[in-house]
């Protein structure tokens, strides 16, 4: 399991990887292999909406299951991957880089500290095995 050392983790398995005010937002690598194959993607939000923690930014489903990506910080969407809708298997291949979904831009950095580190989250997928 790949858990990078310089992104933020949550309990439903996005991570975040902060950049100056701009927080970038997708599945984990634990996600994508428990979703198995990845079919459909479809970003929920649009660029200039305000989000609140826990909106759901995107639905994927693959061939075992369907899921939804909850925005784990607030902010203004500055961009989505469109490339997603035509290429859903990225987030099989590539879940931390080309497979990114949302950016944002944070309207309050100190939620961030209610995710977890890449130790932290490597312990927490370690005991749902």
């Amino acid at each position: 399991m790949n858990v990078p050392t310089e992104l933020k983790y949550t309990k439903d398995d996005e991570w975040v990887k902060v950049d100056g005010n701009v927080a970038t937002v997708g599945v984990t690598d634990y996600a994508q292999d428990h979703l198995s194959d990845v079919v459909f993607v479809e970003i929920a939000v649009a660029v200039g909406d305000e989000v609140e923690v826990g909106t759901t930014g995107a639905t994927m489903e693959s061939v075992k299951a369907a899921a939804d990506l909850n925005l784990p910080v607030s902010g203004k969407i500055v961009a989505i991957n469109e490339d997603l809708a035509d290429t859903p298997e990225t987030v099989n291949s590539d879940p931390y880089g080309a497979a990114w979904m949302i950016k944002l831009e944070l309207s309050n950095s100190a939620e961030l500290d209610a995710l977890m580190d890449a130790a932290a989250y490597e312990k927490y997928c370690e005991e749902r095995d």
